[in-house]
């Protein structure tokens, strides 16, 4: 019988590489792939080696090269620079400049790692059955709900699950995770043991090396910083540069601590408050995908994290249409943050999610 043949994306990071060794292990017949998305830019080097788009790239993939080679599996490398510039970079521009703060690697995986890689290879003529990631996160299907389900990772620190909801079924249909059931430093000494070389290789830290400013030192264009009551604190350098709840950098002396809670694109202007002024219980959001259902039909009790490092706060989740919820939180929330994304959760299964567009 002939073995299943898994893609497996790679990073030529500890976790990607030891996902490809436990398949191979499994017995499955396994190719490497990786993606350039760098377009040769000028950037700072300033942490290349610590994110996903940069001159780092070039190390990241004889990384990579070289686990295949110790592995013996077959590598290979596609271009996908125009694509990352799409659906990624183009929208991360496009949402700082609206005033809303987005999570491209959410973006990435849906429409990049997920999406347009996996296209490509098969249009390439490699023939795979499924497609794995190095993520910290568990797929399963479930019979009872004829649904792909995503579920958290056994390492609760590291689960990935958050940067995954965006996933259509047909996606989790043909997506294996590895690392569900390992815990981050079992994931090193397997790479250590395997001689990998990169057990304690960093990890990235943003998706652009350098920072934001670079990016956005042709498009950001310096505004008032406003109070609540309209009169003018002091000059901000570009909206870009700004999120709801930030408190440092403001570059405005105060009795009191100052925070953003405002930012508005058509005036240029941030506006700021007191602590008191960053939270809220209430927020719509749109841009929805249901995992562990078809759709929304009725108002729901489950929990929900608005960033990544959240704490997982209880909510109740209202259809308003097909295109939008209300979620009413238990209790206030600090910073919930137009264009970020708000995952659900039921227990350890992800219920879906969508974009905040805003807060109330």
């Amino acid at each position: 019988m002939s073995k299943d043949k898994v893609i497996v994306g790679m990073s030529g990071g500890v976790d990607s590489s030891v996902a490809a060794a436990l398949l191979k292990e499994e017995g499955y017949e396994v190719i490497g792939v990786t993606m350039k998305i760098w377009d040769g830019g000028t950037i700072s080097k300033k942490g290349a080696h610590h994110a996903c788009y940069g001159p780092g790239e070039e190390e990241d993939i004889k990384d990579a090269q070289k686990v295949a080679q110790i592995l013996g599996i077959p590598f290979y490398i596609f271009d996908l620079k125009q694509e990352y510039k799409t659906f990624v970079l183009d929208y991360f521009s496009h949402e700082y400049l609206s005033g809303r703060t987005p999570n491209p690697c959410i973006r990435c995986n849906q429409r990049v790692k997920f999406g347009a890689m996996v296209k490509k290879i098969y249009d390439s003529g490699i023939k795979f059955d499924y497609f794995a990631t190095g993520h910290y996160t568990r797929g399963e299907y479930d019979k009872v709900r004829n649904r792909y389900l995503l579920k958290k990772a056994r390492d609760s620190r590291k689960d990935q699950t958050y940067f995954l909801y965006s996933l259509s079924q047909e996606q989790l249909r043909y997506s294996l995770f590895p690392l569900g059931n390992y815990t981050k430093e079992e994931v090193r000494t397997i790479a250590h043991s395997l001689g990998f070389n990169i057990n304690n290789k960093p990890e990235s830290q943003n998706f652009i090396a350098g920072g934001y400013s670079s990016f956005f030192k042709s498009s950001a264009q310096p505004g008032p910083i406003l109070n609540k009551q309209g009169e003018i604190l002091g000059k901000h350098r570009g909206i870009p540069f700004y999120t709801i709840g930030q408190r440092r950098g403001l570059g405005i002396s105060a009795r009191e601590t100052l925070y953003v809670i405002a930012i508005d694109p058509k005036r240029n202007a941030i506006t700021v408050g007191t602590k008191e002024d960053v939270f809220g219980d209430e927020l719509i959001a749109s841009k929805l995908n249901w995992i562990s259902m078809k759709k929304l039909k009725k108002p729901i009790k489950v929990k929900a994290k608005i960033r990544y490092h959240h704490n997982e706060a209880e909510v109740e989740v209202i259809p308003l249409d097909k295109e939008k919820i209300y979620v009413k939180f238990r209790e206030p929330q600090i910073a919930i943050t137009p264009g970020q994304a708000i995952v659900f959760y039921d227990g350890d299964i992800v219920v879906g999610g969508g974009v905040i567009e805003k807060w109330i």
